[in-house]
């Protein structure tokens, strides 16, 4: 692993146990993350999103492993999605567990993409909990395609910016599927 990869997962990490909010380079878009566990955290997103807590925002895990340590029931066609999955997707998955109330939505579900962005596994593996992950825009304003498009309110207000891929072009956000505990599969996001 090259000395800047590990230095910047250090740092991050620092600030992610000390309850901090992040601007880092996802599988897909640039993000504003936080630890999923942590609702003060959560709230501090919310606020620098100025979006409402209705609004369900997603996370990120390292593996299935981790997946299954937030989710009471993983259902089986997941993993067959996730393992086929030609692009970056998050799925919607009923009753969550062990991550902070206020980032759980009204219907009892809770967004998480697998990544396979090699940042982001490691950050996820390394910090042993889930990311919060939500695109590094104020609501309602279009996604930053790259770095130098995000805000100077974003990057003012996050406690840290991950110091890596800043010249790289965000990629199309996730897809999304909701899957039921009932065996209902619908798409959110293509």
């Amino acid at each position: 692993m090259k000395d800047e990869f590990k230095t910047e997962i250090q740092e991050t990490i620092k600030v992610l146990k000390r309850g901090g909010t992040i601007l880092y380079p996802t599988d897909t878009v640039w993000g504003i993350g936080c630890d999923a566990t942590n609702p003060d955290a959560i709230d501090k997103v919310f606020q620098l999103k100025k979006r409402s807590e209705s609004k369900s925002l997603i996370c990120l895990v390292s593996d299935f492993k981790m997946l299954n340590e937030y989710i009471e029931n993983v259902p089986e066609v997941a993993y067959d999605i996730l393992k086929y999955a030609s692009k970056p997707t998050t799925i919607i998955y009923d009753d969550p567990i062990r991550v902070a109330e206020n980032l759980i939505a009204e219907d009892n579900s809770l967004a998480i993409r697998v990544t396979k962005d090699k940042f982001c596994k490691e950050l996820t593996r390394r910090f042993r909990r889930p990311l919060v992950s939500t695109s590094a825009n104020i609501s309602g304003q279009k996604t930053p395609e790259s770095f130098s498009q995000i805000s100077p309110e974003i990057l003012k207000g996050v406690d840290y910016v991950v110091n890596l891929q800043q010249s790289k072009k965000s990629a199309k956000p996730s897809a999304i599927i909701k899957l039921s505990n009932d065996g209902k599969v619908k798409v959110v996001r293509k």
